[in-house]
């Protein structure tokens, strides 16, 4: 899958790993999610699926702590979240939402198998253990997409590892390396810039 990563990323991770500001956090980078992917969806759907996406992603932060946790890089932890989020907008009919197109998923699954079946995360059942006791809120779905799915915003041909578009513009495999100076001041949701670049 290609992902963008910059220093803001690495800022949101140090964020997310330190109590005391976590949740502010948390709240900042599912505010940006969703008001990204809102904008990626058909407009005439866009406001009723908010509050699933709020959901979904407050949920995939968790993920994204445990797979660092396991050892994946930054760009890896984050790419499972994304992965996890394609399956929802997948099994939602929601394609012209999806990142990758419909027949990368199992590819995408594939890599993250190990992971994925720890935690019971499935194509059908993206969130697995991730899923909080309540569930998140539902949202209509549009399944005659999938008949024949219209992937605008997907980029294909990134399903065999983690590519990571670096701020000069050059592609890496598996991402960079976290920088030794990193400014938790600089993550998202913990200054006041909602800076969309954070979000690839």
């Amino acid at each position: 899958m290609k992902l963008r990563q910059n220093a803001r990323h690495f800022a949101s991770r140090k964020a997310l790993e330190t109590p005391v500001i976590r949740s502010v956090a948390v709240s900042g980078l599912v505010r940006l999610h969703t008001k990204v992917f809102t904008k990626k969806a058909d407009p005439a759907h866009a406001e009723e699926r908010k509050a699933h996406l709020d959901g979904l992603f407050e949920a995939t932060m968790d993920t994204y702590l445990e797979a660092l946790r396991a050892g994946f890089s930054e760009a890896e932890a984050r790419e499972i979240t994304h992965i996890q989020a394609n399956f929802d907008f997948y099994n939602h009919g929601w394609t012209e939402m999806m990142e990758f197109p419909a027949d990368e998923l199992e590819a995408h699954y594939e890599r993250y198998r190990e992971f994925f079946e720890t935690w019971d995360i499935t194509i059908a059942d993206p969130l697995g253990e991730f899923e909080p006791a309540g569930g998140i809120p539902e949202a209509p779905s549009t399944p005659e997409r999938l008949e024949n799915p219209v992937h605008p915003h997907a980029e294909g041909g990134f399903a065999d590892n983690a590519y990571v578009e670096g701020p000069d513009g050059e592609m890496l495999v598996g991402g960079q390396d976290e920088p030794d100076d990193v400014d938790v001041s600089k993550a998202v949701g913990v200054d006041d810039e909602d800076v969309e670049e954070a979000a690839g």
